[in-house]
């Protein structure tokens, strides 16, 4: 009996959820610096990002994004490095609606000069959620769930951009959980020792769900999924398609999630 749901496909767990540590991997200053200032490039790439940033088990990527730009804006530092660090806020799930309202809200703080200079680098970075944008509404014309708000919350567990829409939370709680074309959930295992595991129920467009070791399966409107607990799997779009799923999690004893490595290019693109 279905007694709990995720409130994100893989997310978030019924009781626990513990944020798994991602190791940051950045090169920048060795390729750059790694000859002419050989110290100034390990502290950049061994102890800022090496250490610092992949501290996000404290503090998400996320926020640490958010607070590095704000600091930049604020300096009035506006040239590669805020680009860069746009870029990443970016990936790191920071929305086009949201960067407009950080930057608005630091130029009262920071002023109006640094704000317009921040918003013409921010407008290129964040351009092609135009075309986003007009593509989501026509996709959520094809399902009577909402796609709901960015899932910026595991955007790292993520490649490309998901959505999440809480559906109900009584009785049966559960969500609606939207992909745009090519976003997929890295490896993960849903843990437990007696019960527990996942069920997805198609919604609307074409998705995929994989199990190590086997075929990946196709998930169109009405294909139900059952996960079974402690295997290791990953779900999410075709390439040419937007997709949704309902998202169950089973009630089970000492239940726990497990993010694990992305599912690289090369594995996607072997689907057909």
């Amino acid at each position: 009996m279905i007694t709990k749901v995720f409130a994100f496909l893989v997310c978030s767990i019924l009781t626990t959820n513990v944020m798994a540590q991602k190791k940051i991997v950045q090169t920048a200053g060795r390729d750059l610096l790694g000859e002419f200032a050989p110290e100034f490039a390990r502290l950049n790439d061994d102890v800022l990002f090496g250490e610092v940033w992949s501290r996000n088990d404290l503090l998400s990527l996320r926020d640490r994004s958010l607070v590095t730009i704000t600091s930049l804006v604020s300096q009035g530092m506006t040239d590669s490095s805020l680009t860069y660090h746009l870029q990443t806020a970016k990936a790191n799930g920071i929305t086009r609606t949201e960067i407009s309202e950080i930057i608005t809200h630091i130029a009262f703080y920071a002023g109006w000069p640094k704000a317009w200079a921040a918003f013409r680098q921010a407008k290129d970075v964040w351009a092609e959620d135009e075309t986003a944008v007009d593509a989501r509404a026509a996709f959520q014309k094809e399902m009577i769930f909402p796609i709901g708000e960015p899932n910026t919350a595991y955007a790292p567990y993520f490649t490309g951009r998901s959505y999440i829409a809480r559906i109900s939370d009584s009785q049966i709680p559960f969500s609606n959980v939207t992909f745009e074309p090519r976003c997929r959930n890295n490896w993960h295992i849903h843990r437990a020792t007696k019960g527990g595991g996942q069920m997805l129920v198609g919604v609307a467009g074409r998705g995929w769900y994989q199990e190590e070791g086997k075929s990946a399966q196709e998930i169109l409107p009405g294909t139900v999924i059952h996960i079974p607990a402690n295997v290791k799997h990953w779900h999410g779009a075709a390439a040419d398609s937007w997709f949704a799923h309902l998202a169950f999690e089973i009630l089970g004893e000492n239940t726990s999630n497990e993010w694990l490595e992305p599912v690289t290019d090369k594995e996607y693109d072997q689907l057909r």
